[in-house]
């Protein structure tokens, strides 16, 4: 759980300014309360190398350097992170890591960092998995405690080799903040990337997880509603809730998502199950989530343009039909009540509902 530049300021608008702005609002805002923890500075923060080949942060827009800035954020109980990539440059255009690795990695340890997002630009056709398995070394080496955040898109299906390499590893081209849109260059929205994870649920579990992307929550082209939904999934599949925005200034609804404690304690569940999709009526689906405790997380998604009635069996999440259960509304925090064999919901269009099943 934690915090990226990208989304929200891309590669322009990052400077040393905002990262402590940023840090200072995580704290401020009860985010940090909730359990984030990272704040990771994307593309762009680093701008040359010196002569010995160490890697340089842009003296204009990180003036006091990145080891003060690391320290600022722990002074704050936070973490500190930064971004490379597995190439010749990073996808913006600057100093990459591919022959640096092991340099850089002591680099990153001098700095106190704690977190890498490490990206797949400009990668000269390399071997992904050996690719990836240099910088594993490096930081192994570096001696100190790093996420290493693998970032390769999905493309060598990384679910299959990354468990051994990383800690989290991207499973599907950029995030948009949309419903359900594309871009030419790859970009997609949270219906796209959802169903890219159908399958996935297997590789993932504690201390090795399926990446579906940063969240976009706050980032203003979608509903409170849609936002809601994102949260919602990315939860239930056991995604690393990584936001995107601008925490300085959020509305009270974004907060209010971001910061849903019973929503955050089934994607922080201690078994580290992620969950899967039980039943697809074409734009109505369920999802489903063991917890620790004996319950089940489900997700009603209500895909289409209209508010839907959706229900779900027990059958369908592994219980038996006759038993009564308590349910719980983890978006409105109230019981529900007592139900026999089914529960079914109004989910508003672009919605959820997310409930919490209790023999």
């Amino acid at each position: 759980m934690g915090w990226n530049s990208w989304n929200k300021f891309g590669c322009e608008n990052i400077n040393e300014k905002l990262i402590r702005e940023i840090a200072d609002a995580m704290v401020s805002s009860g985010m940090k309360d909730a359990g984030y923890q990272y704040i990771v500075i994307d593309d762009c923060w680093q701008i040359a190398r010196d002569e010995s080949g160490n890697i340089i942060a842009d003296p204009k827009k990180f003036p006091s350097g990145m080891k003060v800035l690391a320290d600022y954020v722990h002074s704050k109980g936070l973490k500190f992170g930064l971004y490379s990539t597995a190439g010749t440059k990073t996808c913006q255009g600057r100093p990459a890591s591919w022959g640096y690795e092991f340099q850089d990695a002591r680099q990153y340890a001098a700095w106190e960092v704690d977190y890498l997002k490490y990206d797949w630009c400009n990668n000269g056709q390399q071997n992904s998995v050996a690719a990836y398995s240099i910088m594993r070394d490096a930081l192994k080496q570096a001696g100190r405690p790093i996420v290493y955040s693998i970032c390769e898109w999905g493309s060598s299906k990384p679910w299959l080799w990354a468990k051994d390499v990383g800690n989290l590893w991207r499973t599907t081209n950029d995030i948009l903040d949309c419903w359900d849109c594309k871009q030419d260059w790859g970009g997609i929205g949270i219906m796209g990337i959802l169903d890219q994870q159908i399958g996935l649920e297997s590789f993932a579990g504690p201390g090795y997880w399926n990446d579906p992307d940063m969240l976009q929550i706050g980032n203003g082209a979608m509903s409170p509603t849609e936002y809601q939904a994102h949260f919602s999934l990315w939860s239930i599949l056991s995604a690393p809730l990584m936001a995107g925005n601008d925490l300085r200034n959020m509305k009270p609804e974004i907060t209010q998502i971001l910061t849903n404690q019973e929503v955050i304690a089934i994607n922080q569940d201690a078994l580290g199950i992620q969950g899967r999709k039980v039943r697809d009526d074409g734009e109505f689906e369920v999802w489903v989530k063991p917890v620790a405790d004996g319950t089940r997380a489900v997700v009603l998604l209500n895909r289409s343009k209209a508010e839907a009635n959706i229900s779900v069996s027990w059958s369908e999440i592994g219980y038996p039909t006759t038993l009564i259960f308590e349910v719980r509304d983890l978006w409105q925090k109230k019981n529900l009540g007592e139900y026999r064999g089914l529960f079914a919901a109004e989910v508003p269009s672009h919605g959820v509902v997310m409930v919490k099943i209790k023999p």
